[in-house]
């Protein structure tokens, strides 16, 4: 299956996630929600879905944690406290630091970034208004310092938890940040 077509099954498939209400049993916080959140999206797609990867990744030069200490390093991150905006982001940074598949850590890791915000803050993040660049160049630096990745999501949080089009715009910019385009 070409990439693109991956893509949008992957797409379809997120959408499904919220549209059943099935995203609303998934664990909040914790790496067994973001495996689920995994394979829901990638079920059918990668034999992999769900699965904490066994071998050693990069991207862009910058080497996720390695696979020998993985599990640590995920037990470490779902320890983290999530009361604030601030100890949420520190979390997501943590998690897209540690990168536990071996495909599809964005998308899975936004939509369980907006899972804790929903949970802990009531808000979620208006994911099309945030520029793509601006979004990747933040994340890029973020495991150094995360204040530019506060600021720019916090002023596009929203109280719309549920509201269809915000969550579906959303996804699709998710989407699009991986080089998805319809």
């Amino acid at each position: 299956m070409l990439q693109n077509e991956l893509d949008k099954q992957s797409l379809e498939n997120a959408k499904r996630l919220f549209e059943s209400g099935a995203i609303d049993k998934i664990e909040t916080g914790t790496v067994k929600g973001l495996q689920a959140i995994h394979k829901a999206l990638f079920d059918g797609l990668y034999n992999f879905a769900g699965e904490i990867r066994t071998k050693n990744i990069s991207k862009g030069g910058f080497r996720f944690a390695n696979s020998m200490y993985l599990n640590e390093v995920l037990a470490a991150v779902e320890k983290m406290p999530e009361n604030t905006f601030e100890e949420i982001i520190a979390k997501y940074v943590e998690m897209n630091v540690a990168h536990p598949f071996m495909e599809g850590n964005g998308r899975s890791a936004r939509i369980w970034l907006d899972m804790m915000l929903k949970k802990n803050l009531g808000r979620v993040v208006q994911w099309a208004e945030i520029d793509k660049t601006q979004y990747l160049q933040a994340m890029e630096r973020s495991p150094i310092n995360d204040l530019e990745l506060r600021f720019l999501i916090q002023p596009h949080l929203t109280d719309k938890v549920n509201d269809r089009e915000v969550i579906f715009k959303g996804i699709e910019q998710s989407y699009y940040y991986e080089g998805y385009e319809k």
